[in-house]
């Protein structure tokens, strides 16, 4: 090992004074180092050789046409064994077995029955042909010979010379000696050519098929972008997806597994084929391998969905063109057609267009409605586009909560009766008692004479989880949070009257909300809206949450969608929306309405009507009149039970007595002189003594006017 030898001098520079520092300098030394060991060097250039890219390509190349060649042997020998074998027809017949055909099968078998009798004809005339060759032959030589013979004489008299008469004999023993000449030149070549010639066909016949494994193939056949999709392709790539009971079958099947697959149509900006599994295949064996599937059609998991048609053992396959999802859809009809109305009661809402381009509409008539995802995935926009086409229909009535308060729901300032925007535990308060108001006129319709038809009411939060996950509680007496999922929670108590009661007499709540879990959105809560959307999300359990389990396990996947590429799509379960026949949802790309286009449809909308003054908060009433408001629950019954009058207090006025005990309402009839007492051993409140207090307390007010 080489060492370091130590200078010590001083600086090249004058120095200012006469104590100039002393320099320590540390110079290595100009010994050679030792040499690298030749092993070592060789070692490195068999590594760097090695993993190069042209030895890799090299590498491939070498492997992929000896695949071809010994494949196509392989396809050669199997196509023989078929033509010579009833094995073509056995292959026939297990796969209509499998599949259930039986009038197939039988018709096969009849083929097969066919096939081997002609076979067992062409064996026994084997038997005697080589005795009726034999005699074919000396019959043809003699005939031959004679002929020659005849031509000679023929010859012979025409010439005058009897030497002609074997001329045509001789010449034709000459040809033939030819011939034998030209075959001992010929034949050592043809033999040393002929194995070459046959490992070339082999060759030929096996890149033709490309019969190598994927990962020697070339570049371009290997990724296969935009290769179109064929029955050879589907089923290669069924066979391929790592599931024994499948692969077995394709092999066993005599048509190579091309009778699992149905027509394969043209839908929309991709293509749809449904696929019968065999016997022993369960659709959840293919669902749960989807990207292995897509990546064997030459996909992107995101470009291959399976859903579940009503035929039994059968899986739906919906394979995108290579980028088409990528592209954008056209502008809505809303922006598009200014003459644009809308019905809630026989309308559809123009949403985006399903996976076979499609135009997508939703029926909003007395559907409750939840729109989920992750953060930024466009949740506000397909929510919003669906209140933009309602809000056409000049009958339709808002009550708005925006959570958010970024501006996203400004636009129905002048269209919606109540407009909150804002993200703290303040304007969660106003909205729940928005809410709650709601759930007021709900019940006042209910109450009213039947045949009442009522105006819908759309009762609209964005951003939900906010109220869901509120920690304030209220004031004074009242101390039940606002937030919660308990029976306490205002907010979650208000959501689920209205689920309950609301639809039938068009009083309903939409809601969207981020990323659900059960804390931020309950179970009661998402389990009651009838039309429930999901755009992408993280996980399965979350999907369940968003959709329910009957449309996931029915194929929906919102957690596979892309976060931030896939931004608009949704999965949709809705008897709102048309479904395919057999599926429990449907995916929708749905159109983006920036907030200009947004605006000039509000413009419309607001042109429709009459003008809506919005508040943007909930005026809270004036201290009530307790003693007032119990002289009206008793009404003309001589005395109530103190427990009655406590429900019909909460029954008139929720806020103001919902929290109230039996404390409450002695103070307040101790206080004006009415003070409850036992009758019949039950704590009663009287009529007379009310009736008294409010008059004195009216008598004492007027005095003190005239004063």
């Amino acid at each position: 090992m080489s060492e370091n030898v130590v200078h010590l001098h001083k600086p090249t520079d004058p120095p200012t004074n006469d104590t100039a520092p002393t320099v320590l300098t540390v110079v290595p030394d100009a010994s050679p180092a030792r040499p690298v060991p030749l092993w070592v060097r060789s070692g490195r250039a068999i590594k760097t050789a090695a993993t190069h890219e042209r030895t890799r390509s090299t590498g491939r190349a070498v492997a992929r046409h000896a695949s071809y060649t010994f494949n196509g042997g392989r396809i050669v020998a199997r196509r023989t064994w078929d033509g010579r074998t009833g094995s073509r027809y056995e292959r026939m017949i297990r796969a209509a077995e499998a599949a259930g055909n039986l009038e197939a099968a039988e018709e096969w078998e009849e083929r097969l029955q066919r096939f081997r009798a002609a076979r067992h004809h062409r064996r026994m005339d084997l038997l005697h042909s080589p005795v009726e060759a034999a005699k074919g032959v000396a019959v043809g030589a003699g005939m031959s010979i004679g002929t020659l013979v005849a031509l000679g004489i023929v010859m012979a008299i025409n010439t005058g010379h009897v030497g002609d008469v074997i001329t045509p004999l001789t010449a034709t023993i000459d040809f033939i000696a030819l011939l034998i000449r030209i075959v001992q030149i010929v034949w050592g070549p043809a033999l040393t050519l002929a194995p070459f010639l046959a490992l070339l066909a082999l060759w030929s016949l096996g890149r033709k098929q490309q019969a190598a494994p994927n990962w020697a193939l070339p570049a371009n056949v290997r990724n296969g972008e935009g290769e179109p999709i064929t029955p050879s392709i589907v089923v290669k790539a069924l066979r391929d997806l790592g599931v024994p009971a499948l692969r077995t079958a394709i092999k066993e099947m005599g048509d190579a597994g091309a009778s699992m697959l149905g027509p394969i149509t043209i839908a929309g900006c991709g293509v749809e084929v449904d696929v019968t599994l065999p016997s022993g295949v369960s659709t959840n064996e293919v669902q749960n391998k989807r990207r292995k599937l897509a990546e064997n059609l030459t996909r992107h998991e995101h470009e291959v969905f399976i859903t579940i048609p009503q035929a039994a053992r059968t899986v739906r396959l919906w394979i995108a063109d290579s980028g088409a999802l990528d592209e954008p859809i056209g502008p809505s009809p809303l922006v598009t057609d200014e003459t644009m109305t809308a019905d809630y009661t026989k309308g559809r809402a123009p949403w985006g267009q399903d996976l076979r381009g499609d135009a997508a509409a939703l029926s909003l008539y007395q559907r409750h409605l939840l729109i989920t995802g992750l953060s930024n995935q466009g949740k506000t926009v397909a929510l919003r586009s669906l209140a933009l086409w309602l809000s056409l229909d000049k009958s339709v009535q808002f009550l708005m909560g925006d959570l958010k308060g970024v501006g996203d729901w400004a636009m129905f300032d002048g269209l919606a009766t109540t407009l909150i925007q804002g993200p703290t535990d303040e304007h969660v308060i106003q909205v729940t008692e928005m809410v709650e108001s709601a759930v007021d006129e709900m019940n006042r319709r209910i109450q009213a004479p039947p045949g009442t038809v009522f105006p819908p009411l759309i009762v609209l939060v964005d951003e939900a989880q906010v109220a869901f996950m509120c920690p304030a509680k209220g004031t004074g007496k009242d101390k039940r949070p606002y937030g919660g999922s308990k029976a306490d929670s205002r907010y979650f108590m208000a959501v689920r009257k209205i689920h309950n009661q609301g639809r039938a007499v068009n009083v309903l709540m939409w809601q969207g909300t981020q990323d659900p879990t059960n804390e931020n959105l309950p179970k009661l809560v998402r389990e009651g809206a009838h039309t429930r959307a999901s755009l992408a999300l993280g996980t399965e359990s979350q999907a369940r949450m968003a959709l329910g389990d009957k449309a996931v396990d029915g194929g929906a996947a919102p957690n596979l969608l892309r976060p931030g590429l896939d931004r608009g799509t949704l999965v949709v379960a809705s008897d709102g929306i048309t479904i395919p026949a057999g599926q429990s949802s449907i995916t929708v790309r749905t159109h983006y309405i920036d907030d200009d286009a947004a605006k000039a449809i509000t413009d419309r909308a607001r042109a429709l009507r009459d003008g809506v003054t919005t508040l943007h908060a909930i005026e809270r009433g004036a201290e009530h009149d307790s003693l007032a408001d119990i002289a009206a629950v008793i009404g003309d019954a001589p005395r109530v039970r103190t427990k009655d009058v406590l429900a019909r207090l909460a029954t008139r006025n929720a806020d103001a007595y919902g929290g109230w005990s039996f404390i409450d309402l002695k103070r307040v009839l101790d206080d004006a002189g009415a003070e409850p007492y036992k009758s019949d051993g039950v704590m009663v409140v009287a009529r007379d003594r009310v009736a008294r207090a409010l008059a004195n307390r009216d008598n004492k007010g007027s005095a003190s006017a005239d004063g």
